[in-house]
């Protein structure tokens, strides 16, 4: 299966047919998109695109295939601070975390192996075998910040 954990519009195709479901032109058309996506987006957003693209798609289509791109392992749920639930294409080989600006709303990722060492440490000084994490900064961006300082 580590092989068909790659994230290609294929693999999730052969995903569904394996559940006995429909692979239809609009599902592979959301698929692409989102493989083809860069960052994290927001159900909303991500049906703003999808629109534009084919206004036949429903936002309840664009909702269940991004839940079965989960379900399959090919998209993450990311869910920060503000209640939104956004999506990621899912890296099994690659990981990170991410800066998040309480202002805008800008979101980076950032990896740091000595963050990810430092994390496994102590997971294991206290005998706990790490299988995962979320790590999420939260603070104030330059952008923001300037533009702050420029309204005092």
């Amino acid at each position: 299966m580590s092989n068909e954990k790659t994230a290609t519009v294929e693999n999730f195709l052969a995903f569904m047919k394996r559940k006995g479901m429909n692979t239809t032109m609009q599902r592979r058309v959301i698929a692409e998109t989102f493989f083809n996506l860069p960052g994290h987006h927001s159900l909303e957003e991500f049906y703003q695109i999808i629109s534009k693209q084919d206004p036949c798609i429903g936002q309840t289509t664009v909702y269940r295939t991004l839940k079965l791109l989960c379900e399959a392992g090919f998209a993450t749920e990311i869910h920060f601070s503000d209640d939104i639930t956004r999506y990621e294409v899912a890296n099994p080989t690659s990981h990170h975390d991410h800066l998040i600006c309480l202002q805008c709303g800008k979101i980076e990722e950032i990896y740091d192996p000595n963050i990810e060492k430092w994390q496994k440490d102590i997971a294991a000084e206290r005998g706990f075998s790490l299988t995962g994490h979320v790590h999420n900064l939260y603070g104030i961006c330059d952008k923001c910040r300037e533009e702050l300082k420029s309204k005092l």
